[in-house]
Parts: C-alpha cells; structure tokens; sequence
C-alpha cells in the first residue's frame, strides 16, 4: 500500500498504537481531551482513515469536506453518533467494535446492580471519612439480590450476558425485546411485554441503543409503573432515561434506587443525580478493562486495514 493518513481523534492505549502499520501517518497526535471542531475538522479533510469515538459527532458538514477519507472506524459498538446516510452517500465505509466489549459491559452491570442494592458506595464513604460508628443490626440495610426477578430492555448480547449471569444469583429473569430469544441452555428468561416487565422487576437492566424510539424509553410514566423497592440500572445509553424523571422518581422514592454508567449530556451529569443518596454514579467504564479497550482498537485496525487492502471491512455497519 502506498503510505496512508489516519487520523485518531482520541489517544488510544499503548499497544493499539504500536500496533498501527509502519506504513501508516498518523496525523495529529492522538490526546486525551475530546478534539476541538478545527482539529476534528483538520483531521477529516486529510485523513484516508479515522478512528474516532461515541463522543465525536460526525455530521454531514464535516464530512462535507473529507475528500479524501475512506473508511471511519468507530471506536465503539453503537455508532449514533455518525450521520450514517450522510457517510454512505459520500461512499465512505462505517465500522464498529461488535462483541467484544459484551462482557466487560455484563460484568459492570452487575457491579452496579450489586453496589446499589447494597448500599457499597455509601459504607466505602462512611468508613473513609472516619465517621463510622461501628457495626449495629440496623445499619445501611439494603436489598437482596438472590432469588429476585431481574427485568432486562433489551435482548441483544449485552442483554444474553447479563441474563446468563442472573443464573448464579437464583434469579428470575424478564426481558422486553422487539424479538424473542432462546434461552440459554441451564437458563431461562420470559418475554413479556414493556410495562409487564416494569412492573414485575425488581432490578430492570437497560440494553436498547439508542434511537428515535429508545430516547427517554423510561420516563415518568414508565417509573410510575415500577415497584417503590426496584432499583434501575443503565449501561446502555443515557438519553434513553429521562434524567429529570428519574431525579423525581428518586425522591419521591417512586423507585428504590438507580445506578447509571451514562448520561443525556456526557460529560454533564445532572446536579439533582449527584444529590441522591440512593444513586451510583460511575464516568461511563462499560467497556473500561484493558483488555476490552485494546481489542476494540484492533478491531478498528483491522477494519481499516482490510478496506484500504480492498478488502471487505468485516464490521461494516453501512
């Protein structure tokens, strides 16, 4: 191949960028901070390459200019962030990280489901501020988790290994999907539609990406329709909770408790969530280990390494 232009709009870890063709210049120096619009516009218009992030938005007049570029590798599973049409119009080829951040993304659900039904990161303060009394029988009392319902929206992979993990808690599994899926084998999970699920669960998982029809899925109506002792967990995307609901529905105690991996303004988060005793807050880690993090930035390399071989990139999503 003749030397080629990739630019990537975040620093990536280490060894995804030892791993970056010698034939390859990479434009910019990849940095931590979220690219200002002249350098995301810079680095369109010279790159025949880009790996960027959920967080960039790429839209038809930034790609307007891109004369050059081929392929953008989206270093992550959902791709809502790119105008698609306006992509494939122009020719350019849309990639995502499918797979394998599925477990990495299961696992946190659980540490949320687990850290807010009991109580862990309000002890894990308690104890640091050197303010803990000691123990007593009616201290931070939480919830179970063994042998209750767990309700999941949406049964895609994430969906699978999050209910494939319920197993080992004794739990009861629902899921509200547009498709039925099979059980796994020493599993079983039931459809029921939406509200049957909201009402029925006492932990409800979110796992839809988000689209038109997804955004504010939950919202007053949809928390209303829960019990007053379930708690919510999102991993998915943060648009798809009504963030000023759920303040609402929290203090009210319409709901137990909630905990959220994302946000409907990233990196903003509401200051009425941050309030909340009966909230987890973490700064979006559904894919954070090491490992998931260096395999998806393969991926994207993988992709773009295939497209300009005149291959056929195998994450293509347009």
């Amino acid at each position: 191949m003749d030397r080629l232009t990739l630019y990537i709009t975040r620093r990536l870890p280490q060894p995804v960028l030892d791993a970056i063709p010698r034939n390859y210049h990479v434009l910019l120096a990849p940095a931590d901070h979220l690219p200002t619009a002249d350098e995301l516009r810079h680095g369109f218009n010279q790159a025949d390459a880009v790996i960027c992030t959920l967080t960039d938005r790429i839209d038809a007049s930034l790609l307007s200019h891109a004369t050059k570029l081929k392929i953008i590798a989206n270093y992550a599973v959902g791709y809502n962030n790119i105008d698609l049409p306006a992509a494939t119009q122009r020719g350019i080829v849309v990639t995502n990280t499918p797979d394998v951040l599925t477990d990495a993304t299961a696992d946190l659900t659980w540490a949320l489901l687990l850290a807010v039904s009991r109580r862990v990161v309000e002890g894990d303060t308690w104890v640091r501020t050197g303010t803990w009394p000691g123990w007593t029988p009616t201290q931070m009392l939480g919830a179970d988790v063994s042998g209750k319902t767990l309700g999941l929206i949406g049964m895609g992979r994430i969906g699978q290994a999050v209910a494939q993990r319920a197993a080992g808690f004794r739990m009861s599994v629902l899921y509200a999907s547009h498709r039925l899926v099979p059980s796994s084998p020493g599993t079983t999970w039931v459809w029921l539609p939406l509200d049957d699920v909201l009402a029925q669960s006492d932990f409800l998982s979110l796992h839809v990406p988000l689209t038109e029809t997804t955004h504010h899925l939950i919202g007053q109506r949809e928390l209303a329709l829960m019990k007053p002792t379930a708690y919510l967990i999102n991993t998915s995307r943060g648009p798809v909770i009504d963030e000023a609901a759920l303040v609402s529905a929290l203090k009210t105690r319409t709901i137990a408790g909630a905990a959220l991996d994302v946000y409907e303004q990233e990196p903003l988060v509401s200051a009425g969530l941050t309030s909340l005793p009966n909230m987890v807050l973490l700064p979006h880690l559904g894919s954070a280990t090491l490992e998931t993090r260096v395999r998806m930035g393969l991926i994207c390399l993988d992709n773009i390494t295939a497209l300009l071989e005149n291959r056929t990139a195998p994450n293509r999503v347009n």
